[in-house]
């Protein structure tokens, strides 16, 4: 029976080890010097590019820059080549020059304010109409009933079409280009809204009768905190879609806004011009989408 424990202690004098807690720990030393892991203590790092992952303010930042510079690399590369002709795509040179002149001599500045006071003013007027009317269809089923076959036929008929009917009734002054913007953002925010408010979860508003309160209670201090979050992403989603509007309907029967100059300049074929006003729309609709974000971070900070 002594025998197996003498030929263990036979091998610990061979050896030089014992399996004590430092021998063991010297065993593991050796292994990571040539290369391998040791039993028991070997743990990946996370992958950026793992699902849901999620990676630093840092690293978002880094990537982003990362992507614009290589959008406007592979710009430069074809511009500055002569691979593509200038009056199709010009230089990021050309199109800053013609920008700074554009400021200088054709007072852009005010177009762009123009363009900007039209999409808030529209997508305003429609939140204030949409948002209510998205929370009782989304509460009162009657209510649905009423109103979403109604939305959802108005919603698939494009905003531009409306365009003739509206100079008619209202002209083709800032109330056009405004009633454009409400239009084509009211009906899909409405049905958004009703979504949100639908999928509310049961157990909130069961929980809020059990303790006995009221029907407008639970609307007012259940159903709309617990949608809001996403109601608001929804208005941030849509936002981006009136710059579209506005846009059209600036090319019709307008004589200031960012759509006013890039008509304008297509009729002149300055490529230029066009290309720096929609450069324009998109850095303004970029530093809008920032700033609500950043506001929704704000008055959201449970969901992070």
């Amino acid at each position: 029976m002594m025998e197996p424990l003498n030929s263990v202690k036979r091998t610990a004098e061979t050896t030089g080890f014992d399996d004590s807690p430092q021998d063991r720990e010297l065993t593991d030393r050796r292994s990571m010097d040539r290369g391998s892991i040791p039993r028991g203590n070997g743990r990946r790092k996370p992958s950026i590019f793992k699902p849901f992952q999620p990676i630093s303010p840092t690293w978002y930042l880094a990537l982003a820059l990362c992507g614009f510079i290589g959008f406007l690399g592979i710009w430069s590369l074809v511009t500055y080549t002569g691979s593509v002709d200038k009056l199709f795509l010009p230089t990021p040179t050309d199109i800053l020059q013609n920008g700074i002149r554009m400021f200088a001599e054709f007072n852009f500045l005010n177009d762009i304010f123009a363009t900007v006071w039209r999409v808030l003013l529209g997508f305003a007027l429609a939140a204030v109409v949409a948002v209510p009317l998205g929370i009782l269809m989304g509460v009162y089923r009657p209510i649905e009933a009423i109103l979403e076959p109604l939305v959802s036929f108005a919603r698939y008929m494009p905003a531009s079409a409306f365009i003739p009917l509206l100079i008619l009734w209202v002209g083709i002054g800032d109330a056009e280009k405004v009633s454009v913007i409400f239009l084509g953002s009211l009906f899909s925010l409405i049905l958004m809204v009703a979504v949100h408010v639908h999928h509310v979860r049961r157990e909130l508003t069961e929980a809020a009768y059990t303790l006995g309160a009221k029907d407008g209670f639970v609307v007012r201090h259940v159903v709309i905190p617990a949608a809001f979050p996403e109601i608001y992403d929804t208005l941030r989603l849509v936002l981006g879609w009136a710059w579209t509007y506005v846009i059209v309907a600036e090319l019709v029967a307008a004589k200031s806004g960012i759509g006013y100059v890039i008509l304008q300049s297509q009729r002149m074929l300055q490529t230029a011009d066009i290309i720096f006003g929609i450069v324009v729309i998109g850095f303004i609709g970029l530093l809008s989408d920032l700033l609500m974000k950043g506001l929704g971070s704000a008055l959201f900070r449970w969901r992070e």
